[in-house]
């Protein structure tokens, strides 16, 4: 993963920081947000969290600062050994460079920033928990779940039937790629893969994205149509093509463009998503989703967390800071229907 946004994505899309913040302890109360600059904080009111969702993002999100009251329903349901410890352990899979706007090092060179560790401080806060959030490569993301020292893991880990076999899941973004072009460009993908019909796209080899265009493209060849797929060592080299018009587009990870998206806004070459395309395929809606051992009894307060976010307009405000609005859920369920096995 680089740090301009861009994955070698396989079909799961795939940070080193400890994060804690102070939490109360009393009922449900309201919730508000207002955007800040800089990494300021404001103080808490009784029973209330202040997270500062998008902080040392260095331009990534703009950064509002949401009050989360904690609810004590939600907190009932908890398994006693995670209440007695007094905090949430937040596992990410984001070593060893990060990959904006998911997870990754933030302005001040230490701290770990990104949509997944501010969902977590999210739900910790309806939990009345410490979030601690630690960092691993992706392979021991899953080792640190298995071994109990992460109890959830947020690092947009995709819902597969075969990682049900050993994880739940409580799901809180949908898994899309997304279709990046210049601003000025009039190609909209709009769910159909017609659209690519004559058209040049850059995608990554091997990924899950690659798999896709290459259905598409052998699909237009027997209607008599073209697609040329084009690849580019990094990323630098595919936004110059793009840039000079040597390709119509580029086809990757949904949060990997909103992220470029951002970033050339004020640039002489803006660009724009032309739509977005279910990571699963045309049948079904992959979705991204918070991961815990199976059984462990924190699958559904999680996802009850996220509908309780969802309800009070901090899920929708913590998705717009980090301008993947794109990728809302209406609701939060533990373990939907993922990636088959002939597709995990």
């Amino acid at each position: 993963m680089s740090s301009a946004g861009f994955r070698r994505t396989r079909i799961i899309p795939a940070s080193v920081a400890l994060i804690a913040l102070t939490t109360g302890l009393t009922a449900c109360g309201s919730s508000s947000s207002t955007a800040t600059t800089g990494s300021a904080k404001a103080a808490a009111p009784a029973g209330s969290t202040v997270v500062a969702v998008g902080a040392l993002s260095n331009g990534a999100a703009t950064e509002t600062s949401l009050t989360i009251a904690q609810v004590a329903s939600i907190r009932a349901e908890l398994p006693a050994s995670v209440v007695s410890s007094g905090q949430l352990n937040i596992g990410l899979g984001q070593l060893p460079s990060g990959s904006a706007p998911i997870g990754f090092v933030g302005s001040d060179q230490k701290t770990l920033t990104g949509s997944e560790p501010d969902l977590g401080k999210l739900v910790a806060a309806v939990f009345g928990l410490k979030p601690v959030v630690s960092n691993a490569t992706w392979d021991n993301l899953f080792v640190g779940i298995d071994s109990g020292r992460s109890d959830l893991g947020f690092s947009n880990i995709t819902d597969t039937e075969q990682r049900k076999t050993k994880y739940d899941f409580a799901c809180y973004r949908q898994d899309n790629l997304g279709l990046e072009v210049l601003k000025t460009s009039t190609l909209n993908l709009d769910g159909k893969f017609e659209n690519l019909a004559g058209k040049t796209v850059a995608v990554s080899a091997g990924t899950n994205q690659e798999k896709i265009l290459l259905e598409w493209q052998t699909q237009l060849k027997a209607e008599g149509k073209t697609l040329t797929l084009k690849y580019f060592p990094d990323g630098a080299s595919t936004y110059l093509a793009l840039d000079s018009g040597r390709i119509d587009a580029y086809f990757g990870p949904n949060p990997s463009v909103s992220y470029h998206v951002l970033q050339t806004a004020k640039t002489p070459n803006p660009t724009r998503s032309a739509g977005t395309y279910s990571g699963a395929g045309a049948t079904l809606q992959g979705l991204i989703c918070a991961t815990t051992k199976k059984d462990d009894g924190l699958a559904k307060p999680t996802a009850d967390a996220i509908n309780h976010l969802i309800a009070t307009g901090d899920y929708a405000k913590w998705l717009a800071a980090w301008n993947l609005s794109n990728e809302a859920v209406p609701t939060s369920a533990v373990n939907p229907p993922g990636l088959p096995l002939t597709n995990s």
